[in-house]
């Protein structure tokens, strides 16, 4: 089976009027793609944090091999 193209970024950002926003789900080919959605959101945003979240199903079939 073929692994999907499209991951999932989960980004903590303080927005352009001082807000921090946790836990950002957005989807991505890779980081800049996901990146890129998320200024079309929120403009003139600061990144503090990115991670990578991996889907389970694939984390479930590495620990079954």
């Amino acid at each position: 089976m073929a692994s999907s193209a499209i991951t999932k970024y989960g980004f903590r950002i303080r927005t352009r009027s001082g807000l921090i926003v946790d836990n950002l789900l957005i989807h991505g080919r890779d980081e800049v793609d996901a990146e890129r959605k998320l200024r079309q959101m929120y403009q003139h945003c600061n990144i503090l944090q990115c991670t990578v979240h991996q889907p389970a199903k694939s984390i479930e079939l590495a620990e079954a091999r």
